[in-house]
C-alpha cells in the first residue's frame, strides 16, 4: 500500500502550494495508489529508470532508489536493472547510479555476506556480542554452545573486526583453546608475529600470555571458544590492536 506522501507541503507548502497538493496528492497519491493497474515495485522501477536516464541522481533519486529496495527490488535485481538501462541511458549515468544504489544496497550486502558464511559451518553466529563490545574492533557475534563443565562459545568476527588485547589469568590451569571452525583470521601473541587462522586450525593460548585474535580485514571468521578449567581464573582486557599495525595484515 502506498505512503502518504507529505515532501512537497514540507518542501513548498508556503512557496507552491498547488506543487505541492500535486506532488503529494496526486503523483504519489492517485498515481502510486493505482496497485491494481500496475504494482509499486513496478513503478519503482520505472520510477528509477527514468530519473537514471536523465541523469538526477540526487536526494530524490536516493529516496526512489530506498523506496525500490522496500517494494522488493533486490539487490542483484538493481544491479541487472542499472546495467541494461545502461545500454539506453548511457555508461557515465549508469556509473553514477550505480555509486548510490551501493550504498543504499550496502546493508543488504553485508547481510548476504553474512549467510554465506553461517552457510560454511554448522554451529550458529549467534547474537551481536554487545556484552563485549567495549573490548572489540568492529562487530562481533557470540552463540553459547555449551555453559555446563567446560563453557564453549562460538565467537564470530565481520570482516576487519578483531578484540583488544587481553589476557586469561589462573592460579592453576586456565588458559584458552580457539578451534577454527569458518572464514579466515589472526592471532598474535605479545612480541610475535601474527599466525594465519583457517578452518581445522587449533590454538592453544596458556594463561598469563597477552595475545588478541579476529578476522582478516576482507573476511568474515568463526572460531569455538573452549574456556579450560582452572583456580583463580580472570581475564584482563588491554589496549587495542593498533589500526596501523591491523591493516599491514593481508
Amino acid at each position: 500500500m502506498a505512503v502518504k506522501q507529505t515532501a512537497g507541503r514540507d518542501a513548498l507548502g508556503e512557496f507552491a502550494p498547488k506543487f505541492a497538493e500535486l506532488n503529494d496528492e496526486v503523483l504519489f497519491g492517485q498515481v502510486w495508489s493505482r496497485e491494481d493497474k500496475l504494482s509499486l515495485r513496478d513503478r519503482s522501477l520505472v520510477t528509477v529508470v527514468a530519473l537514471m536516464a536523465q541523469g538526477l541522481t540526487d536526494s530524490s533519486f536516493r529516496y526512489h532508489l530506498t523506496a525500490a529496495k522496500n517494494n522488493g527490488i533486490t539487490r542483484r535485481e538493481i544491479a541487472e536493472i542499472l546495467t541494461h538501462a545502461a545500454f539506453y541511458a548511457g555508461w557515465p549515468k549508469a556509473w553514477a547510479a550505480f555509486r548510490m544504489a551501493k550504498e543504499v544496497w550496502a546493508e543488504d550486502a553485508a547481510e548476504d555476506a553474512k549467510a554465506k558464511h553461517q552457510s560454511e559451518m554448522v554451529f550458529p553466529i549467534g547474537a551481536s556480542n554487545d556484552g563485549f563490545a567495549q573490548y572489540f574492533s568492529g562487530k562481533s557475534y557470540l552463540a553459547p554452545l555449551s555453559t555446563a563443565q567446560v563453557g564453549i562459545y562460538n565467537v564470530t568476527f565481520e570482516p576487519g573486526c578483531r578484540n583488544n588485547w587481553h589476557i586469561h589469568h589462573a592460579a592453576k590451569g586456565g588458559g584458552q583453546i580457539l578451534l577454527c571452525v569458518a572464514g579466515r583470521g589472526y592471532y598474535q601473541e605479545w612480541g610475535k608475529e601474527p599466525q594465519e587462522l583457517h578452518p581445522g586450525d587449533v590454538v592453544n593460548i596458556p594463561p598469563e600470555v597477552k595475545h588478541w585474535h579476529g578476522a582478516a580485514p576482507d573476511c568474515w571468521f568463526s572460531h569455538l571458544a573452549v574456556e579450560v578449567p582452572g583456580e583463580g581464573t580472570s581475564n584482563e582486557w588491554c589496549e587495542p590492536v593498533p589500526e596501523e599495525t591491523y591493516k599491514e595484515l593481508r
